[in-house]
């Protein structure tokens, strides 16, 4: 059985989670970090130098990085319609997953914890409009892409990047300030809860 390291409220952990349960792979998650046991226990530096959730542990393999364990499981899966394995079709679906765990994180981090975490480190209101700012820049980016396919981020159907993507929008959603409309967003989220693995780990895993 699968082993995935890592708490439950982890958006990251909850990537590897939704994809699992795309998958129908029977998994046991493991407490680490988020107020359980500490990432930087030695126990765990042994399962991921870097000390960052999650940490996937397969037949004595382990993985880190939350958007490559979405990928490798897909592929150990042979689910190419969640990953293509055509390259070009591939790397549709893997610029959205880059993007994601790249440009589109950054923009969220400061609103999120100050005022979803109430991180006392991230209290300062100019930078919390200006995350919020840039975070809702990111979205309309996103809802732009959805009008374009009328459906999923890379295209007619559901893929990987939607794990990724979705649950950033889930983030998005969770943050209590004034949204601008986004007609595109909604939707998107309306066929994500049609999906079970998101009513477990995205709408109902938490912000």
């Amino acid at each position: 059985m699968l082993k995935i390291h890592g708490y439950a409220g982890s958006i990251n952990v909850r990537k590897v989670l939704w994809i699992c349960e795309e998958l129908g792979l029977p998994f046991e998650r493991i407490d680490w970090g988020g107020g359980t046991r500490p990432v930087t226990d030695p126990a765990f530096q042994k399962l991921n130098p870097v000390g960052m959730i999650p940490v996937l542990e397969d037949a004595g393999q382990l993985f880190w990085e939350s958007n490559s364990i979405v990928r490798y499981l897909a592929a150990r899966e042979s689910r190419h319609d969640l990953l293509p394995d055509t390259p070009a079709e591939r790397a549709h679906v893997e610029k959205w997953m880059d993007w994601q765990v790249s440009d589109f994180n950054n923009t969220w981090r400061y609103a999120f914890m100050g005022l979803v975490r109430k991180n006392p480190h991230f209290q300062d209101e100019k930078q919390i409009a200006e995350s919020w700012d840039k975070f809702s820049a990111a979205v309309r980016v996103v809802s732009r892409e959805l009008a374009r396919t009328s459906a999923y981020i890379a295209g007619r159907h559901f893929t990987c990047a939607d794990i990724v993507i979705g649950l950033s929008i889930h983030r998005w959603k969770s943050i209590p300030l004034k949204r601008p409309d986004l007609p595109e967003i909604e939707r998107y989220y309306e066929r994500l809860c049609e999906r079970e693995g998101f009513r477990l780990y995205g709408r109902d895993g938490g912000a």
